[in-house]
């Protein structure tokens, strides 16, 4: 089907299949939800289908001019409006109106895809709103926005809305994995939990750096050490490289807490062995009390972060308190 690699999306692809089904494609339609939730990939896959010229299988063929054309990036009648900068601003929402004089220059359709939507100002959104009034013929708008800003009212009642909301945490997994084949399951897991649901979010994590220290720190702490000297040794390593995590610092640490707190559940949960080693290592090791610790001494050091405490002094104090017990 055109939507096979949508997960997670059952009302967004049920309402776009209808459509397509009956050849009732509305001028205009708003894809509204989280960021990284696949809306952008529906977005493409809808164009996708419209550019093939054969659709032997109610599917893209991957093979005719039009899916070369626009798997290359190249297709006269797929464009796309980014945020300039900070926003979309009224210049870009006037260059589309010029393009949209003209008929498409080779399929039936030209597909307009505008990214980011809920950065508009009034006037670029106002200018924007006299073309989605008087839509051009021949010309399909999908609008995608991010629900972290709210939507000129006027915008929104010119198009159907087509609502896109997290994955389950198996869901996401399930698409991080496919996304991040390099990534082992639990990595998958624990970056799906990060992101609430939202795996398009992973890139923004540094997450290949940020979960090769998070699994460096965790086998540490499950080894242990036969001193206490080389604890300390192994602490004070370790807090040097995740003081140098710069921006992946909040991520490290959540993907910290994300283990201590999961292993708390298991505790409470399951007496047995999971299979999963880490987990059942885990359980032997501490009980809940020791984990309630370690999720506190996370908190510490986040905190000791946002009151510009020292940077590498945080982070020793926080592997001294995990490693070093």
């Amino acid at each position: 089907m055109v939507f096979s690699k949508i997960i997670g999306q059952p009302k967004a692809v049920k309402l776009l299949s209808r459509a397509l089904v009956g050849d009732r494609l509305a001028h205009g339609y708003l894809f509204t939800g989280p960021d990284g939730v696949g809306k952008t990939t529906t977005a493409l896959a809808l164009a996708a289908y419209q550019f093939c010229e054969a659709r032997d299988e109610a599917r893209p063929c991957g093979r005719c001019g039009g899916c070369m054309k626009f798997a290359s990036g190249n297709h006269p009648d797929f464009l796309t409006i980014r945020p300039d900068g900070a926003a979309i601003k009224i210049d870009q929402v006037r260059g589309l109106k010029k393009d949209l004089r003209f008929s498409p220059f080779e399929s039936g359709m030209r597909i307009v895809v505008i990214e980011d939507v809920q950065t508009m100002r009034r006037e670029a959104g106002n200018s924007l709103l006299k073309i989605l009034e008087e839509p051009p013929p021949d010309n399909l708008l999908l609008l995608i926005a991010s629900e972290s800003e709210p939507i000129l009212p006027t915008i929104i009642s010119r198009c159907q809305v087509i609502p896109f909301v997290p994955l389950t945490m198996d869901q996401a997994a399930t698409v991080i994995s496919r996304l991040n084949p390099q990534l082992d399951s639990k990595e998958a897991h624990a970056l799906a939990v990060l992101t609430s649901g939202c795996p398009g979010q992973v890139q923004a994590l540094h997450s290949e750096e940020v979960l090769n220290l998070r699994n460096d720190c965790i086998q540490a702490m499950l080894a242990g050490s036969q001193t206490d000297a080389g604890s300390v040794e192994l602490a004070l390593d370790l807090a040097g490289r995740v003081a140098e995590l710069k921006d992946g610092l909040d991520t490290f640490f959540d993907l910290l807490a994300i283990f201590f707190k999961e292993n708390m559940v298991a505790i409470l949960c399951d007496g047995e062995g999971s299979g999963d080693g880490e987990v059942d290592t885990a359980r032997e090791s501490w009980n809940l009390q020791q984990l309630s610790d370690m999720v506190q001494a996370v908190d510490s050091a986040r905190r000791g972060l946002a009151g510009n405490c020292n940077r590498g002094l945080v982070c020793e104090v926080l592997m001294l308190a995990l490693l070093a017990r």
